[in-house]
């Protein structure tokens, strides 16, 4: 047993050594860590991307700055060790080379292990030619940029590429078309150049070699024109993107698929002799021509879209009619990341106009919703806020473009508010295309805003002086009906729309008259039987038969609701017989029974109903000892004389209803319609004359106190029972000492004229002139008048609103 000293010892050493292997741990973790990170490389790997035919391997990838989209091509020297010379050489020259057609380098870093090179986000160009997603303008405009691209390298950079065909090609965000696969690409003027001694490295470089060098080598170039092999690759690129693949020699010079206006330059470009091939600069000359295969409005445009702001104004009408010629294939990123910005400076900036505007939003319609609120939107709000007129009727024209692009909040918050300038607007198309827009953007504004301020500016359009905006106005209410607020919905419509059918624009009339046939199901029955009916049978008889035609069919829509309505309520309110007592079931003086012919007895119900009223208006009736009814015509006792009463005031107690509350239903309905009147004096005679129109429905604004005895003549029911109204008004008037002439048409037949014969009318055709037998004098007998309320009704129901309709 070893003593405890040596223990401690041995336990001291044992936790250094365990000590010093975890440290060790530790760092090989942290180099190894280091190792799999590499150097630092400011970007995140993303998905991969297949790509053929090439010495890189390509990714998705992020920065990590600003999360900016990339792309990074990553060479693994370990395993293709052989080819890093390629990989060294594509590095070195994207990093010198500068030209819009070639690839966007971002960042490149190189180590023992790998390269990587971060470029723009790109996408090889050989998906889109399998697909085939690309139309034959667009493959044009690709080949141009690539031509262009092309002859830089030949001419200015004194540069031969080497491996110009699909799999070498990318294209961009923007959709134009990059040159990439710089793995071979050399300067003439260098005896060492890697394409004479690695050109055969390249990932199928037989399928695409020129014939020379394919009898003599890669040498052979330097015997050649310097444009030579570049010229022979872009005649199988022409093959290989119109057709889909290139399979070899074979192939180069068949004009299939092929536009046949490049066939003649197509042929030069592959020509076995590369001394008689033409090179590709002088091939992009060719197309430039006028009437040339590059001489396209898509081509035109993309030349001269960066500087649009500068332009002139011959210059930006050439531009834009050039844009109405593209069809819908055009390529829709190029339009999204280039034109669609400068279009929009254009508009906001620089005075491009309407027209531009619409140019916009055809190619906005492309766009993702991310994309549109991100770069249109913006825009869009700040140009609601211009005076410019004609911007302001272009965006309400396009609204329907744009509204399920934008949100509730920016139309309700930022663009209304704007909006409704135009709804007073001098000028009159403004006005009328901002009603007409109410119908786009209704769905996008709250409850609030159509309840209130929208409201508010209809009733003005509704009142325009223009008949068109008058009638746009009606017709957007009927449309916007279910939008409207339950509270407000009945009040307003019904009094747009029984004002428009009084319009004397006859579009405005019909307007309204098909706006309350379809929105019939909106109103109460109680309006449509009391409001919307009476103003329609006032189109019954309009001078227009398009008008009639229309009331007609509204009436009919509103009375088979009403009469389906009424089919549903109870026979009568009133309480069940045996409540009531026997007394009354007696029949009451002066009412006729039922008869069998209706026919015959319509005229009695009538008069009788009347005889009621005056009684009523007069007292209650004495029962007799006879229960005929007829009976009444015998001696009564006599009645004192009236001291108070006039026609006059004796008239409005006939024509008046019998209660308050029978008339408030009527007046009130009337009201929207019919001017109130004034209530004529006792004396005022000509009161009589006003039966005839419409304000002859109107209650009277206050009600005459009555104080009157009736002085009946002895026979006052000798014509069959019928009442001599007129011959109790004569006497009357002559036994009052200094009393008014009866007036026109209750008084006596002037110059000793006979009076016509019981029953009979007088032929002067006066209401009223029918005129009595002598009746022997009769017991008269005190009556009470009852005092009637005649009144109007307030309508509490109206808060103002309709006062601006």
């Amino acid at each position: 047993m070893l003593p405890s000293s040596v223990c401690a010892i041995t336990q001291s050493e044992s936790y250094c050594n365990f000590a010093e292997l975890s440290l060790m741990d530790f760092l090989k973790s942290a180099v190894a860590s280091a190792i799999s990170k590499g150097p630092p490389f400011p970007y995140t790997f993303g998905d991969r991307v297949d790509v053929d035919q090439s010495i890189w391997t390509l990714y998705n990838g992020t920065k990590r700055e600003d999360g900016s989209n990339c792309s990074i091509f990553s060479f693994d020297i370990t395993a293709n060790k052989s080819r890093l010379p390629l990989a060294r050489n594509a590095l070195k020259k994207l990093r010198t080379l500068r030209h819009p057609g070639v690839i966007k380098v971002l960042d490149t870093v190189e180590t023992e292990t790998y390269i990587y090179i971060a470029t723009e986000r790109v996408i090889p160009l050989k998906w889109h030619i399998k697909r085939k997603s690309m139309s034959p303008e667009t493959l044009k405009w690709g080949l141009f940029s690539v031509a262009q691209t092309i002859k830089f390298i030949n001419d200015d950079a004194a540069s031969i590429h080497g491996t110009l065909r699909v799999a070498s090609l990318y294209t961009s965000e923007s959709g134009e078309w990059r040159v990439g696969g710089f793995e071979v690409l050399s300067n003439v003027k260098d005896d060492e150049a890697i394409i004479y001694n690695y050109g055969s490295l390249v990932p199928d470089a037989a399928r695409y070699t020129p014939p020379e060098l394919a009898k003599s080598g890669w040498d052979s170039i330097k015997r050649g024109p310097i444009s030579a092999v570049d010229s022979y690759n872009f005649g199988t690129l022409i093959f290989e993107v119109f057709n889909g693949d290139f399979s070899g020699g074979d192939q180069a010079g068949q004009t299939k698929n092929i536009p046949p206006s490049m066939h003649s330059s197509y042929r030069r470009l592959v020509n076995s002799n590369p001394k008689s091939r033409v090179s590709v600069g002088h091939f992009l000359d060719q197309g430039r021509r006028s009437g040339g295969f590059f001489d396209t409005p898509l081509i035109k445009l993309t030349e001269s879209v960066d500087n649009l702001g500068m332009k002139s104004e011959e210059e930006r009408e050439e531009f834009l009619n050039d844009l109405d010629n593209l069809s819908d294939d055009f390529p829709e990123d190029y339009f999204r990341m280039k034109v669609l910005p400068e279009l929009l400076k254009s508009v906001e900036f620089g005075g491009g106009g309407p027209k531009v505007l619409s140019v916009v939003m055809k190619i906005s319609v492309k766009l993702t919703d991310e994309d549109f609120e991100a770069r249109v939107t913006p825009v869009i709000v700040r140009l609601f806020a211009s005076p410019d007129r004609a911007i302001r009727v272009a965006l309400l024209d396009n609204l329907p473009l744009m509204i399920d692009r934008l949100s509730q909040k920016v139309v309700n918050d930022r663009i209304f508010p704007n909006m409704v300038t135009g709804f007073v607007d001098v000028a009159p198309v403004v006005r009328e295309q901002t009603v007409k827009a109410v119908l786009t953007i209704i769905t996008k504004l709250s409850d609030r805003t159509i309840n209130g301020e929208l409201l508010k500016y209809l009733a003005k359009t509704a009142n325009d002086e223009q008949p068109g905006i008058r009638t746009n106005t009606t017709i957007c209410l009927g449309k916007i009906s279910k939008n409207l607020g339950v509270g407000t919905r009945s009040k307003v419509l019904i009094a747009a729309f029984t004002r428009s059918i009084r319009d004397p624009f006859v579009h405005a009339r019909n307007a309204g008259l098909m706006a309350l046939a379809v929105t019939c199901d909106t109103f109460s029955e109680e309006d449509c039987a009391n409001r919307i009916l009476p103003a329609l049978c006032l189109c019954l008889l309009d001078k227009e038969k398009l008008i009639r035609d229309q009331a007609n069919k509204a009436i009919d829509v509103y009375l088979q609701r009403v009469r389906k309505y009424a089919a549903e309520m109870p026979d009568s309110v009133l309480p069940p017989p045996s409540s009531i007592d026997n007394s009354t079931n007696a029949p009451r003086m002066s009412t006729p029974q039922p008869s069998a012919s209706e026919g015959a007895s319509w005229a009695g119900w009538a008069i009788s109903s009347f005889t009621n009223k005056v009684s009523a208006a007069a007292g209650e009736i004495q029962p007799t000892s006879t229960p005929d009814p007829r009976a009444s015509s015998a001696p009564q006792t006599p009645r004192p004389a009236p001291t108070t009463a006039s026609a006059s005031s004796l008239h409005r107690q006939v024509v008046s209803p019998p209660a308050a509350s029978a008339r408030t239903s009527t007046s009130s309905a009337s009201a929207d319609y019919f001017a109130p009147i004034d209530t004529p004096g006792e004396d005022d005679g000509d009161a009589w004359g006003d039966m005839d129109g419409d304000s002859f429905f109107d209650a009277p604004t206050e009600t005459p106190k009555v104080s009157t005895t009736l002085k009946s003549a002895a026979n006052p029911f000798e014509d069959n029972g019928e009442p001599d109204f007129a011959g109790w008004l004569a006497a009357q008037a002559q036994k009052k000492p200094g009393a008014k002439p009866l007036p026109k048409g209750l008084g006596k037949p002037a110059n000793g004229a006979a009076r016509p014969a019981p029953g009979r009318v007088s032929t002067t055709g006066s209401i009223g002139t029918s005129v009595k037998k002598a009746a022997a004098p009769v017991v008269k007998k005190p009556v009470v008048s009852k005092k009637i309320d005649t009144a109007p009704k307030a309508d509490d129901g109206d808060d103002g609103w309709g006062d601006g309709w």
